[in-house]
């Protein structure tokens, strides 16, 4: 029987995003539980914290907390994405399997923001599509995911004071 592996048209692989990994939804859960717990609605009062709504950041995280991303294949992922269109009407199952994947202006977001999938797209080229999943779904049982990369590439890093 053969496994039906989440991947996005886009070459990145369900299983080691943040979303598709369901590590946003194990998080926002917790922080969720965490601040009603602490029962900080005061934080709403306007001489406390002006302009912020703990309200609204309750009801997001509520959200987050049952959001579960089923990923392009399946009708996730942002609806305006261009490489899923392209790669439908070109009746691919990826992005990688493209000749013009690494030129491609639909795939251009993809390569800036997570450059590991150039590398998934020689590697498909080595082993064939199948066995790149296979691997994918391996490093991400393994704890492989893209959030260090990403965070890396958009989050400040605080230093704490310590003395």
């Amino acid at each position: 029987m053969e496994k039906n592996y989440p991947y996005g048209y886009c070459g990145v692989y369900c299983g080691q995003c943040a979303a598709g990994n369901d590590r946003i939804r194990i998080m926002a859960g917790e922080l969720k539980r965490l601040v009603d717990t602490q029962r900080y609605e005061w934080l709403e009062l306007p001489e406390v914290k002006p302009g912020f709504k703990f309200s609204e950041f309750r009801k997001g995280l509520e959200w987050f907390a049952g959001w579960k991303c089923n990923g392009c294949q399946e009708g996730g992922g942002p609806p305006f994405c261009e490489a899923r269109k392209c790669c439908r009407e070109k009746k691919l199952r990826s992005c990688l399997l493209c000749a013009d994947y690494l030129t491609c202006k639909n795939t251009n977001y993809h390569r800036e923001t997570y450059p590991f999938v150039i590398q998934s797209y020689q590697r498909v080229k080595e082993v064939g599509f199948d066995k790149w999943l296979e691997e994918q779904d391996e490093k991400s049982r393994a704890g492989w995911d893209m959030c260090a990369h990403l965070q890396d590439k958009y989050c400040k890093v605080v230093k704490l004071d310590t003395t």
